[in-house]
């Protein structure tokens, strides 16, 4: 994906240089926008939705529930949020797409694709996410070496293990799910929300801004990067980060939000399933301890890798025919 290519969708008959450079006589009826740079835009998105979401939000929750958010009903806490991302991530983001460029549809493309395009990524998403599964096994295996030998890696392993236990149980309080009702509100809570919400600020709003002015692969992976540390997963950083990336690469390539929120959306609803057929503790176990075990997990880390990335290369000759003469 280090080679994401000009996308022939997003710019038939007109300069491949446009991509990267914000052109205000594109919207000639707002001509006094963009009221900022594009890179003042986007640190204007990831700075205000951090604040808004994680600041503002975490003080209002603090408010409402008080400290003991582990005695909080379930289902207040979940339409907490919801309300949350929706206030603070997609308010904020369509608000600040209109403020600065002026047309919220000129930064925020909802195009259909076709099913061929939502195939193809979707096919990537299901070798990408038990790829990413498997790097954590051995990174947690690797981590679990280290901090055995050496002082220093072990106090930090015990910084992120505090921190990795905050999040799993901020996490295990959403999903808890007595009945089919309240698991439909799990997904909406957990999948279809954050997927829509966080596409839409960080591929949308943040990732467009960086790619007026950056290539997009430079783009789409700084975007990635700030997506990885919103989180607040020490141990999913990479895997956040290359989730990300590839969600990148899917909005630029096809040109649409649509399909980074489908397979935004795939992950997390993969993600939920999981945690109610094995549980928590079996999908972040990190016990290996033969090397018979470990050899098989590094051949099949090496097997998804090449997998996806021969879905990379389809994707990438799907689009090509697209290319204008």
């Amino acid at each position: 994906m280090s080679d994401i290519k000009d996308n022939p969708n997003s710019n038939e008959g007109k300069d491949p240089d446009e991509n990267n450079e914000y052109d205000e006589n594109r919207v000639s009826v707002h001509d006094t926008y963009p009221l900022l740079s594009p890179f003042a835009a986007a640190a204007l998105g990831l700075i205000g939705g951090f604040f808004l979401y994680q600041f503002v939000g975490g003080l209002l929750t603090l408010v409402i529930f008080g400290f003991d958010i582990e005695g909080a009903p379930p289902d207040s806490l979940r339409l907490m949020t919801m309300a949350g991302q929706i206030l603070f991530i997609l308010l904020p983001a369509l608000l600040f797409s209109r403020w600065v460029y002026g047309d919220v549809s000129d930064i925020i493309s909802l195009k259909l694709p076709n099913w061929i395009e939502m195939f193809i990524f979707s096919a990537g998403i299901l070798i990408l996410t038990p790829l990413l599964q498997t790097y954590m096994f051995l990174q947690n295996f690797l981590v679990e070496h280290l901090a055995s030998s050496y002082k220093f890696i072990n106090t930090i392993k015990s910084l992120f293990d505090s921190l990795n236990a905050l999040v799993e149980k901020t996490y295990s309080n959403l999903m808890k799910a007595d009945s089919i009702p309240e698991m439909m509100l799990v997904i909406i809570v957990i999948a279809a929300v954050p997927a829509v919400c966080e596409e839409v600020m960080f591929r949308g709003y943040i990732q467009k801004s960086l790619g007026f002015k950056v290539k997009p692969f430079w783009a789409a992976l700084i975007t990635a990067i700030f997506f990885g540390f919103y989180h607040f997963n020490p141990y999913g950083l990479l895997p956040l980060i290359c989730l990300g990336l590839y969600f990148g690469f899917a909005a630029y390539i096809s040109n649409s939000l649509v399909v980074p929120i489908f397979l935004h959306f795939l992950n997390n609803f993969g993600a939920v399933i999981l945690y109610y057929i094995i549980g928590d503790d079996q999908m972040v176990n990190s016990d290996i301890t033969g090397s018979e075990e470990i050899g098989s997990n590094i051949f099949l880390f090496v097997t998804l890798t090449i997998l996806f990335t021969i879905i990379i290369i389809a994707i990438k000759k799907y689009y090509s025919k697209f290319k204008t003469v």
